[in-house]
This record gives structure tokens, C-alpha cells and sequence, in this order.
């Protein structure tokens, strides 16, 4: 059975943890028990994000300003190439 767009879409996601360094991503979906939060600062579903550094703690940009967020945290964000 072929898949639609939208199952093409979520297939290639990844989480902002797992995304190269230097590379644009959309937000696809923000889940978890952080998300309320994590909308608050910016990272909402279609906004722009750009992962500056890996690591425990990695530095992105959203919005035109730079965060760091844990690793926990951005294993809530979803993102798919921009």
C-alpha cells in the first residue's frame, strides 16, 4: 500500500538530538512532558531551527536567538530538513 505525503513527512523526521550540526530543519511536532514549555521559548511546530552544537547540552537557533537546550529536551522536538 503506497503512503501518503503526511506518512512520507513523519517517516523522515528526526528528533533535534539526533539532526547535523550546521544544517536548517522545520519543527514538525513538539511532544512530551516538556512541550508547553518548550512552545513558550519558541519552539514551535513550522518555526525554523538551526543546531549550532551536539553534545549533552547543545546550542540551536530559533528565532533569530541563540538557546541551549538538553538533550532530554530535544529529544521532544521533531524536525524534517528545510
Amino acid at each position: 500500500m503506497p503512503k501518503s505525503a503526511t506518512d512520507l513527512e513523519l517517516d523522515s523526521a528526526l528528533t533535534l538530538s539526533q539532526a547535523a550540526i550546521g544544517c536548517d530543519f522545520q519543527i514538525r511536532q513538539v511532544e512530551g512532558p516538556a512541550c508547553s514549555q518548550l512552545r513558550d521559548i519558541g519552539f514551535c511546530e513550522q518555526m525554523r531551527v538551526k543546531k549550532l552544537t551536539n553534545g549533552r547540552n547543545m546550542l540551536c537557533t530559533v528565532c533569530g536567538t541563540r538557546l541551549a537546550l538538553s538533550k532530554d529536551l530535544a529529544d521532544q522536538i521533531q524536525v524534517v530538513p528545510a
